[in-house]
């Protein structure tokens, strides 16, 4: 069975930083291109950024700069480092694996407010 469990979310002020984590089980991770996206309630969910199995990166405009992500294949799991936080970084995020199929985490609730 195929599990994708996030965690590190919470509430943090802007220019903050969190980090969150994604635990795989399940597939062969390090065959897998994993991925982060958001969603906020009444929009599509999107995009944040996305490694794949080679370590190649790409982000999301409105994170460039700001985010990191990367993964240790020994733990299985990959990490969205968060910097200089908005409040309009507020949102579910869910991680992703890709190869051939996708899997999507549960989500974790990320607040910036002060």
């Amino acid at each position: 069975q195929v599990q994708l469990v996030e965690s590190g979310g919470g509430l943090a002020q802007p220019g903050g930083s969190l980090r969150l984590s994604c635990a795989a089980s399940g597939i062969s991770f390090s065959l897998y291109n994993m991925g982060w996206y958001r969603q906020t309630p009444g929009k599509q969910r999107e995009l944040v950024a996305v490694i794949s199995r080679g370590g190649t990166t790409n982000y999301a405009d409105s994170v460039k700069g700001r985010f990191t992500i990367s993964r240790d294949n020994a733990k299985n799991t990959v990490y969205l480092q968060m910097n200089s936080l908005k409040p309009e970084d507020t949102a579910v995020y869910f991680c992703n694996a890709v190869f051939p199929n996708a899997y999507w985490g549960q989500g974790t609730q990320v607040t910036v407010s002060s």
